[in-house]
């Protein structure tokens, strides 16, 4: 397997935490069935200190990194924001610099969409 040239490649990584597992689960699960994202990892045990309605919160969540292809964001936002349990849930999206182009290759074909 070879490296991507160096650069911006069409793929986005894109991040977004959950209250517990079985909600990180059941959202990464959608999220693959219906070809918005080539894959879901869940990290455990990330704690999160933030200020919210004027008060400091901090909770234990996990994170979602999930990875897709440019073209899929706006839809892969929309869908989060609809099974997402938060008011306002976390979706940042960050450009996948460079990497395994066999595996950058993967993630368009995967996230493309699912016609069933």
């Amino acid at each position: 397997m070879t490296a991507s040239s160096p650069g911006t490649t069409p793929v986005r990584v894109v991040l977004c935490s959950v209250p517990d597992r079985d909600r990180g689960l059941r959202l990464a699960r959608a999220l693959v069935e219906e070809g918005l994202v080539a894959c879901v990892n869940l990290l455990p045990q990330v704690t999160s200190v933030y200020r919210w309605e004027g008060a400091l919160q901090e909770d234990e969540e996990l994170l979602l990194v999930m990875k897709t292809q440019e073209a899929r964001v706006e839809a892969l936002t929309a869908r989060v924001l609809a099974l997402h349990p938060y008011q306002v849930p976390e979706v940042l999206v960050l450009p996948a610099v460079g990497g395994n182009a066999a595996y950058l290759d993967w993630v368009q074909q995967e996230s493309g969409g699912r016609t069933t």
